[in-house]
């Protein structure tokens, strides 16, 4: 278990929280090595149906603590290269590894949420802010680009001119601007709630379901129209021959709520 990241299973709720909330949830690599061994956690735990992602404390997070991941310069130029089994480095890994999570994963945002702590709400499926949280790929501030997989996050949520604008002046800008930009699903005085809310809801509905519609988004997201209809067919067939979906069918016809077994799409 981590001293900065915890993981709490509430039913079919997962609570991850970072509590490193007297530096602000600062980004130190024990952080990061958290948030990556929180979502291994996760994805072992099959009876999570959705992932309540926050910081403990008055901020989100307040990004990458950089006093103390350039203590050692030798151990931060080494996290950049990749290990050979993944596609990311351990500063990617940590925001990426929610969006490979087989289950929808909701962050919580208030406070400060700056430079690699974007990034890491980005990937997650939704976000609940409070109007007054605080944004801003602040990379550009200290003469860098956003590098912990928002290049690929922020193209998807926001028009290219945006993107990099909002990557080269490093402004910041509130909740209510980040919903309107499309950065934030939904705005609230109490986000918790919200995204509990909505959480509850998602874990009413097939864990297998639920499973392959995220997937199915992502990876038809820049294919040709003909590769998404080939992976739709190749998605619904597992699921029609899949327990889950029976159980979504004995239920509805019965008028009961449906009792589903564990998730078994990965």
């Amino acid at each position: 278990m981590s001293d900065r990241v915890s993981v709490e299973i509430d039913g079919p709720l997962a609570h991850v929280t970072m509590t490193r909330e007297d530096r602000l949830n600062g980004l130190d690599l024990a952080m990061l090595r958290g948030l990556v061994d929180a979502a291994a956690e996760v994805r072992a735990d099959r009876s999570v149906r959705a992932v309540v992602l926050s910081g403990a404390g008055r901020s989100f997070s307040a990004g990458l603590d950089f006093a103390s991941v350039t203590k050692n310069q030798g151990q931060m130029m080494f996290h950049f290269f990749r290990p050979p089994w993944r596609s990311t480095n351990l500063y990617q890994e940590a925001c990426w590894a929610w969006r490979r999570l087989p289950v929808p994963v909701l962050a919580v945002i208030q406070g400060h949420c700056f430079g690699g702590a974007l990034q890491l709400a980005l990937g997650a499926d939704f976000r609940f802010a409070k109007p007054d949280a605080q944004f801003s790929v602040m990379e550009a501030k200290w003469g860098l680009v956003p590098d912990m997989s928002g290049t690929a996050t922020l193209r998807e949520l926001l028009p290219m001119d945006v993107a990099k604008r909002l990557a080269m002046t490093a402004e910041v800008f509130d909740g209510t601007k980040a919903h309107e930009l499309g950065l934030v699903t939904e705005v609230a005085d109490d986000p918790r709630a919200a995204a509990v809310e909505l959480a509850e809801q998602l874990a009413t509905r097939s864990p297998d379901a639920l499973a392959a519609t995220k997937r199915l988004f992502q990876r038809t997201r820049h294919v040709s129209p003909w590769q998404a209809f080939r992976l739709e067919s190749v998605y619904q067939l597992r699921l029609l021959l899949g327990a889950n979906h029976k159980i979504a069918r004995k239920a509805g016809a019965a008028g009961k709520v449906a009792e589903y077994v564990n998730r078994t799409f990965r």
